[in-house]
């Protein structure tokens, strides 16, 4: 049996999705960067981490989850990111969330001096916060997770 492919899964999910399941970021006309947003419900990622859980209601259904950002390198540290973040938010509203979340890295609490924006895919506590966002639990010391009431 062939292990599935997550590019193929993803082009699936993107060209049937009934609601996009992302944005995409430009800057001259060109794609620089991507959040992927929708539905906690909907996100096995999410609902079945056992870590998450343990801090967040099931029965929450009008909760959105941003779970992933990816910014080009020569556009990091430049806006691309809040822009994704605040896009995400309106996007999440407008089609009838109630609230968005995360689950972003906490910069501060890391033991490198330095980290690789690989590792930073989820966002950063400080970006969540900027954004207006609270922080409601936390699943390890640098985890929180981050909320935003509609």
């Amino acid at each position: 049996m062939t292990p599935p492919n997550n590019r193929d899964s993803l082009h699936h999910e993107v060209t049937h999705a009934a609601v996009a399941p992302g944005l995409i970021a430009y800057v001259d006309g060109h794609p620089v960067g991507w959040a992927r947003v929708g539905p906690r419900r909907g996100l096995p990622g999410v609902t079945t981490n056992t870590a998450l859980a343990r801090v967040l209601s099931g029965d929450d259904t009008g909760a959105w989850w941003l779970t992933c950002f990816v910014v080009d390198a020569g556009h990091r540290r430049s806006g691309v990111g809040m822009a994704l973040l605040e896009a995400a938010v309106a996007f999440a509203r407008d089609h009838g969330a109630t609230a968005v979340e995360g689950h972003p890295v906490d910069v501060a609490g890391l033991k490198a001096d330095r980290v690789a924006g690989s590792a930073l895919y989820t966002g950063t506590l400080a970006m969540f916060e900027a954004a207006g966002f609270v922080e409601v639990a936390r699943t390890s010391r640098t985890r929180p997770v981050m909320r935003r009431v509609l």
